[in-house]
């Protein structure tokens, strides 16, 4: 009899006991490759493991399977990085040590540590770092040849002169923009575990935004309406939400605007719908393609930067109203098709 057995109920009982206690995801598998013991952390990130069943079922990667074969044979302890491309990308880096308790034949235990988050983390910091630099070297170099021009060649042409500081100006201002942006979402996500819990009304919200854009709004040609209750309360951060607000109607406004200078319109609609408050803006613009959509709340993602960069836009909008949403436990979806305009709407908890 396999000397896992002789002391079957003592053996197994121990076993279960200990990797249950593991928090990172771990499983002990038998001399045999047959799965022993796993946690609930291991069969979250893996559905498939099935107690009993051979190891490669549940993981099929030929450089973690040599190194339990390795192990097994006598090796020591492994540290293997195992990369899964489908059907998500996934990254885990996969400790196989060797067990050889007294009285029993030689097991090998798995320690899966899921690195996906904390690549996808640090990707998304170098992604910023970079886009940041980008969008701040631009204007500066801009602003600096200027300078250089006007100690040189412009010293003395009062048109050139201000027509460049009128361009400096206008440089100087967007990097400001891109700073605040950057400031208010590195405050917006410092305190996002922290849930607002003060009532505010998001209808005078948006009243105060709509109001405070109405020359904006003139400007483009746009004709904003506004369906809302006298009031609606929420919790949440006023600052924050008055934030969102004008992020979401300020784009509909830009964005929605026809490029011919004909009228259009923002539709802006609040309603209660059982325990949330339903803000909904709505634009007839171009329209975004369904393959931009996902990504329309990243930092720096524009669907057509050219014309995101004349219109004074950071690409740093829909992140920030995101991260509200995120920080307001609500919920944000986006809905949109090329030449039908798009609608954002926001769900946040009502003051019951």
């Amino acid at each position: 009899m396999n000397r896992y057995f002789e002391r079957e109920v003592d053996f197994s009982a121990v076993l279960t006991a200990t990797v249950d206690a593991v928090p990172e995801a771990m499983m002990v598998i038998s001399a045999a490759n047959r799965i022993l013991a796993a946690n609930l952390a291991l069969r979250t990130l893996f559905p498939i493991v099935r107690i009993g069943d051979p190891l490669h079922i549940a993981l099929r990667s030929p450089d973690v399977l040599d190194a339990v074969k390795r192990v097994g044979i006598g090796g020591e302890r492994e540290k293997i990085a195992w990369r899964e491309r489908a059907p998500i990308e996934r990254s885990f880096d996969i400790i196989v040590a060797p067990i050889a308790p007294a009285g029993f034949e030689r097991a090998i235990a798995l320690t899966v540590l899921d690195l996906t988050e904390s690549m996808r983390v640090e990707r998304m910091r170098v992604d910023f770092i970079a886009n940041a630099s980008h969008e701040l070297r631009t204007p500066l170099a801009s602003m600096l040849g200027f300078v250089e021009t006007l100690q040189g060649p412009a010293r003395d042409d009062a048109k050139g002169r201000e027509r460049f500081l009128t361009i400096m100006r206008t440089q100087g201002q967007r990097m400001a923009r891109l700073i605040d942006d950057l400031l208010s979402l590195s405050r917006i996500e410092q305190n996002e575990h922290l849930r607002p819990n003060k009532p505010v009304d998001l209808a005078l919200v948006v009243s105060h935004v709509v109001d405070t854009l109405a020359l904006v709004a003139k400007e483009a040609a746009v004709k904003v309406s506004v369906n809302a209750p006298e009031t609606l309360m929420v919790l949440g951060e006023r600052d924050e939400l008055v934030r969102l607000a004008e992020n979401l109607i300020e784009n509909a406004i830009k964005y929605g605007s026809s490029d011919a200078g004909e009228p259009t319109s923002v539709e802006i609609t609040i309603a209660r719908k059982n325990t949330e408050a339903i803000l909904t803006v709505r634009d007839f613009g171009k329209g975004i393609a369904a393959e931009d959509i996902p990504r329309l709340t990243e930092r720096f993602y524009r669907v057509d930067a050219g014309a995101s960069r004349a219109k004074g836009g950071t690409g740093l909008g829909l992140a920030i109203v995101k991260h509200i949403v995120a920080r307001h436990r609500g919920r944000l979806t986006i809905e949109s098709r090329p030449g039908e305009g798009a609608l954002f709407r926001i769900a946040l908890p009502a003051v019951i």
